[in-house]
């Protein structure tokens, strides 16, 4: 085999990787449903470009209808390219709309200089998400998180907020009004990265505004990442263990009764060994089966 059979092989089985995770994701949770109006988050970053990309390619195949407009919020960063978005969108033949609204300015307004903007901005375009999908008719909010971003966060609120707390693959809405769906969840970053050198996304720079990413999530993904060289397999066993909670063996009394807990004679389900210490390893749990697949089965 050449290498450019090499490349075009592995380049193939990395479409079907990614379309059957998404749809697999899709289906686990039923996140897109007959008749939906999906409004896809745009930023221009690599992540939010492979999701409406494989969208629309699982839409062409699903054995259901539902509609797509992709959304981009121009916050007015000096020098954001304002042209490359709706260039592509264009080019790809799908709905979109482009809302200006000057959070930089904000922003700039109300976070003393060299200080991190991220959470401010993200409020504030959040809100205005919310808002936007209300007066497009959209039922479900698409947000490009992959999996490596929902452990990051897993480990982000362990470490600084005491809270055994991530992101969940669909939520409702703090304003309650929306779904927000995140399509790319069980997707390694890493995928990701192939995908839009593959594709040729038009990459827009997220440090347009003069702000770096978050210190405490870069100082976790980089963490995690090292974990992933030495030990491959970490992300995803901790991926999967965020879907493989044995109440009875944490410490949160709301989610199981320890105050009434009392021998019954019976074996008890959850065990009393919580890790073998003597295994090296500890095999991953398999993976549910999907409820509903949104992506026929691909030859």
């Amino acid at each position: 085999m050449s290498n450019k059979d090499k490349a075009t092989h592995e380049i193939n089985k990395l479409s079907k990787r990614l379309h059957r995770q998404v749809g697999e994701a899709i289906g686990d949770f039923k996140m897109i449903e007959a008749g939906d109006k999906v409004m896809v988050c745009l930023s221009g970053g690599k992540d939010s470009f492979a999701m409406l990309d494989i969208l629309l390619n699982l839409r062409s195949r699903a054995p259901i209808d539902f509609d797509i407009v992709a959304v981009n919020l121009d916050q007015k960063q000096p020098g954001f390219p304002e042209d490359v978005l709706p260039t592509y969108l264009k080019s790809v033949g799908v709905p979109f709309h482009i809302e200006e609204q000057d959070t930089y300015s904000i922003v700039k307004s109300l976070i003393p200089e060299g200080k991190t903007t991220c959470s401010l901005c993200s409020r504030l375009r959040r809100g205005i998400l919310y808002r936007v999908a209300q007066e497009l008719g959209a039922n479900k909010i698409a947000l490009g998180h992959h999996r490596d971003d929902i452990v990051t966060t897993l480990l982000l609120n362990m470490f600084h907020g005491a809270k055994m707390k991530g992101m969940p693959a669909k939520l409702v809405s703090d304003d309650g009004k929306n779904t927000v769906i995140r399509p790319l969840a069980y997707v390694a970053e890493s995928d990701l990265i192939r995908w839009a050198e593959h594709r040729q996304f038009p990459i827009i720079p997220c440090n347009l505004c003069g702000s770096q990413e978050n210190l405490q999530r870069a100082a976790i993904k980089a963490m995690l990442q090292d974990w992933e060289r030495k030990h491959p397999g970490r992300i995803d066993n901790m991926f999967r263990a965020m879907g493989s909670i044995v109440p009875s063996h944490m410490m949160d009394r709301q989610l199981f009764p320890f105050e009434t807990l009392k021998p019954t004679g019976m074996p008890f389900a959850g065990g009393d060994i919580a890790f073998d210490e003597d295994e090296e390893s500890c095999a991953p749990p398999p993976a549910a089966p999907s409820v509903i697949r949104i992506e026929r089965e691909v030859v």
